[in-house]
């Protein structure tokens, strides 16, 4: 599924609210996963692309020793600069690159580890021939996907309260981006068109996302995701009133707070 031209924007006051609301809503249970299965490995040098605001790269820098290399990448240096503003447990390499033109050297790294991000990819082969470029003989390419957005239950309201909000041009963002890319065939496909050989190795993880209020979701996807770029495209006062309506729709479901929603992901473990 293709992207929209305002889904890689992450600008503007997005960095922040995405790692004050977003990263512990949804990402920090699926980091803490992934920096585990990455240290399994034993690597001596691992990049990380789309590292966003950093949430992988500090659970990576706790996991691994001293003597690992990191390399996180990200597209948005304002997600970067929030990643950096906040720090690692150890010394990393932050470097903004794309990962459709990895600037690094061919067999450079023993993993290449990516949360969340591979769906953003305009051309999802092309940035899965990158990956396997720069892994060494016998590395790892690890990386997670959204499933399906039904089994996302705070986005899944989300979406469908901002569908009643704006029945004639609903904003899809999150159904279209985060979770456009589940199935697991057609990420199979582009590992194989990416020039990767071995059977990929797929877990389906669930998870639980919790949050002292209903307001939190609706602020987090309406606030700290592209979504917001929609939802600002239909009005000056949009924001406000959307982050009303998916509040109340939060609360319909889960309750006003604390509020304990379904959250389930894909890890694919790739060997080069």
């Amino acid at each position: 599924m293709g992207t929209h031209s305002n889904d890689n924007v992450f600008a503007g006051s997005i960095p922040d609210l995405y790692d004050t609301y977003l990263v512990p809503l949804i990402f920090e249970p699926y980091a803490v996963d992934l920096a585990s299965r990455v240290a399994s490995r034993r690597p001596r040098k691992v990049l990380e692309v789309a590292a966003g605001t950093g949430v992988v790269t500090r659970e990576l820098a706790k996991a691994l020793p001293n003597s690992t290399v990191i390399v996180a990448t990200d597209l948005n240096q304002p997600m970067l600069d929030r990643a950096q503003a906040v720090g690692a447990f150890r010394p990393v390499e932050w470097r903004q690159a794309d990962a459709m033109q990895l600037p690094f050297a061919d067999g450079e790294f023993d993993v290449v580890v990516c949360q969340f991000g591979v769906m953003f990819f305009p051309d999802k082969p092309g940035a899965f021939a990158e990956a396997r470029r720069v892994l060494a003989s016998g590395g790892t390419f690890v990386f997670d996907v959204w499933d399906r957005i039904e089994e996302n239950e705070f986005a899944h309201v989300v979406t469908s309260a901002l569908a009643r909000l704006f029945p004639s041009s609903p904003p899809t963002f999150l159904a279209r981006t985060p979770h456009g890319y589940h199935e697991r065939q057609v990420i199979e496909q582009d590992l194989r068109l990416g020039g990767f050989r071995a059977e990929p190795a797929f877990q389906t993880v669930a998870s639980r996302s919790r949050a002292a209020s209903a307001r939190i979701p609706a602020i987090a996807y309406c606030q700290g995701t592209p979504l917001r770029n929609e939802i600002e495209a239909r009005g000056r006062n949009e924001l406000s009133r959307a982050i009303d309506v998916c509040t109340a729709a939060t609360a319909g479901k889960f309750g006003p707070g604390p509020v304990d929603g379904k959250i389930q992901a894909h890890i694919v473990t790739m060997e080069a």
